[in-house]
């Protein structure tokens, strides 16, 4: 049984290609910022995490959209959808982890597994349909990353300039 082929035009634009679109370009803008500067995860990280986050949280809703025509048709049963979320979250904090090195006494990496972190958050915010929120959170995330690093004297659209940059950022 196929269960999003019942989906009208309108509602794969708006519960699919939405979420998915500005989930990449938000996703992508950090995950920019992160590899001009030279970390672990860039693009490619962040956006595969935005992507698989957002598309979770879409199945999430998906699935309790079709629940919910179940119950209203006399069919019992539990809905607990929210797992889905908790599962991911905990999913990336490993990943997160993984990208955390000790070295010499000095901690690097957290910046970048907190903004693969917020990717994540952003894809399943995205993805379960709140497009507002998601766009402010977006907006937040990406305005602070950028200005942090302006106001460290770093400029993450220029090609060279990496090297002055501290191992903390």
């Amino acid at each position: 049984m196929i269960l999003d082929f019942s989906l009208t035009f309108e509602e794969v634009i708006l519960k699919i290609l939405t979420p998915l679109f500005l989930t990449a370009l938000f996703g992508s803008i950090i995950g920019y910022e992160r590899q001009k500067i030279g970390k672990a995860a860039g693009i490619s990280s962040h956006m595969l995490v935005a992507f698989a986050s957002a598309a979770i949280a879409i199945l999430q809703r998906l699935i309790y959209e079709f629940e919910i025509d179940l119950v209203a048709q006399g069919n019992l049963i539990d809905i607990q959808t929210q797992r889905i979320i908790a599962q991911v979250l905990t999913g990336i904090g490993f990943i997160g982890a993984g990208v955390i090195l000790k070295s010499n006494g000095a901690i690097k990496g957290i910046t970048t597994a907190t903004t693969i972190w917020s990717c994540a958050i952003m894809g399943i915010i995205f993805g379960s349909g709140y497009i507002l929120l998601g766009t402010i959170v977006g907006i937040f995330i990406t305005v602070f990353i950028f200005l942090r690093d302006f106001l460290r004297g770093f400029n993450p659209f220029k090609e060279n300039g990496k090297e002055d940059l501290e191992d903390h950022l």
